[in-house]
Order: structure tokens, then sequence, then C-alpha cells
């Protein structure tokens, strides 16, 4: 239920990273640009998650953010080939194209020993939006577009068996601020069309995962939590209105929309109560010394031996992550 951000370009036996992983205390790790290395940079980077694969017991989620476009940690300049953005791929609307790029990006991922990429971005265009539309990050305006590209990169991805994470539940489009910067309300901007995505998604069986937005939606939550830590939202909404059991992973803890108003034992506390499976800490931002894995750990046992967690939902996550890491 924990995935965490390394630091370097390798991973050897006296790593932090690999004692933790020995340890049990993480079961997924989150790559970032500056953890591959410019030198034969696919090769190495092969290297580090077999080495990090080697160290779990159980077979860790190896995840990375590989939309294209702008978010695009595979460059050409480590000898990747091209990938364009989501909005390229939505302008064109062309599956025979939609399918080269999804399996241009999933065979990037699998000749990597990467298994979990942080895409498709299913958010509907706004290009207002500073972390999204302006960063030509979705696919479209247009509903069954989004959906139209979003379903062949998951297919692209599954041939590979490469799961794929759809993002950033309840929408995230019609934001006009960042939340790694602090808070978001989406309350006035945002519109039911922007669940449509998920639930055409959810119907055909095929997602593996959903990312949650730490943004603020009173419409569907009037408490004003960010969804990661809303039941309503998480649970009420996901879960029983739209009948999914697939995992729900966090957006990353340490973005300044969670840890600038609530302390880790407090937004653990709510998010898994809400109902993630997952939660991320990249440990690439100001205050990573307070989110080391030994102490997210320490904090979730806490949480549980104090009952303020019902050991019921750990159980139900375990078993949704194990099912996903079984699954072809």
């Amino acid at each position: 239920m924990i995935m965490v951000g390394m630091s370097g370009q390798s991973a050897k036996k006296n790593s932090a990273i690999i004692k933790d992983i020995k340890n049990g205390i993480v079961g997924g790790v989150l790559l970032f640009e500056y953890n591959i290395n410019p030198n034969n940079s696919q090769e190495n980077l092969l290297e580090l998650t077999n080495d990090l694969q080697e160290a779990a017991q159980i077979p860790l989620f190896i995840s990375i953010d590989q939309e294209g476009g702008q978010v695009n940690r595979l460059k050409m300049k480590y000898g990747f080939p091209s990938m364009p953005s989501a909005q390229i791929v939505g302008q064109k609307n062309d599956s025979a194209y939609s399918h080269k790029i999804g399996n241009t990006i999933a065979n990037s991922l699998s000749t990597c020993g990467i298994n979990l990429n942080f895409a498709p971005d299913v958010d509907i265009l706004n290009p207002n939006c500073p972390v999204l539309g302006k960063r030509n990050r979705c696919y479209s305006s247009n509903v069954k577009t989004i959906v139209q590209c979003a379903e062949i990169m998951i297919e692209e991805h599954k041939k590979l068996n490469i799961k794929t994470a759809l993002k950033h539940f309840p929408g995230h489009g019609s934001s006009t601020t960042d939340s790694h910067l602090g808070l978001v309300d989406v309350s006035k901007t945002w519109s039911v069309e922007e669940l449509f995505p998920y639930k055409y998604l959810i119907d055909t069986g095929k997602v593996d995962m959903i990312m949650t937005a730490h943004i603020i939606n009173k419409k569907l939550d009037d408490s004003g939590l960010p969804a990661t830590l809303s039941k309503k939202i998480v649970t009420g909404l996901l879960r029983k209105q739209f009948h999914y059991d697939g995992i729900v992973i966090s957006d990353d803890m340490q973005m300044h929309a969670i840890s600038k108003f609530y302390g880790l034992e407090q937004s653990l506390k709510l998010a898994i109560n809400a109902g993630v499976d997952i939660v991320i800490f990249s440990n690439n931002i100001e205050g990573s010394k307070d989110y080391t894995p030994e102490n997210i750990h320490a904090t979730f046992k806490k949480l549980v031996l104090d009952g303020e967690i019902p050991l019921s939902r750990i159980n139900e996550s375990f078993n949704r992550i194990m099912a996903l890491k079984k699954s072809r």
C-alpha cells in the first residue's frame, strides 16, 4: 500500500531503497527522470528495475509518469523514441495513430522493466488549466474522443502486461490552479461531464487503477475535503455508484494541496478510510525527511493498532493489490 520515490540511478545491496523493499516496508517504487542514467540509459534503467525486483518477496509495482509530450521521463536524449502529447493524439483522433503511439510508449516501458504507467490522463481539456490543458496533457474536450484514445492506450499497455492508471478522479481539467502548490477548489468550474470518461472505461472492465486528484469539489463532498481524502468521493461515488472494485491510488501525498494542510498521520487516516488502496510519496519535495518509508510504515501501523484504520480496510486493499500483481 506504500509506493515511494527513490534517490540515485542504481539500487545496490546497501542502498536505503533495497533495505526498505527487503524489509517489506514498500510495495512500489516511482521513478523520475533523475533516476535515469544519461549514459546507456535503457540498459542502466533495466538493471535498476531488475535490482529492485530481486530484493522484493512480492513483485513490485515499478511506476513512472509517461504520458508523452511534456510529461515524458523517457526522452529522446536518452535514446527513447518520440512520444507526442495526449493532445496531439486526440487532435489526430485516428485509431491507427493512437495504437502506434500507445505501442511506442508501452514498448519503451517494457524494455526498461517498468510495469505501471500513470497514464492515460482522461481529464477533459480546458485550455486554461495550468497543470493540464496548458501542458497539452488532455486528449480532447470531447468525451467520446477521450474514451477512444484512452481505451487504445490501455489496450496497448495490456499487450505487454503493463498496468495503467486513469487520472485524476473525479476530474481535474476544470481547475484554474495547481495542486502541486496548494489547495485547488473546482466546485464552481467542475461539471458532471468530467465523470463520464471514468464511467465508460470502468464499464469496459479494462481499468487497472484510478488515481485520485487532490482537489476540493463541494458539488461531490460539501465537507471540502480533497478528493483523495473524501470517503464520499472514493467509496460513495467511485466504488458504490460506479461499481469500481479495482485499485485506487493517490496522487503524490507530498503535493502541497495535502502536505501543507494535513499532517502525515491525518492524511493517511483519511485517505485509507476514504477507500484509497495505495499512497504515493515521491520523496522529491521539500520536507521529504519527514516522509521516509520507515516513518510512513510506522504511522500506518500505529493507526491500525490504535483502531483509527480498520484492519478490514487493509485487507481489502491488500487483496486488490495482490490480484492485480498476479494478473496478466
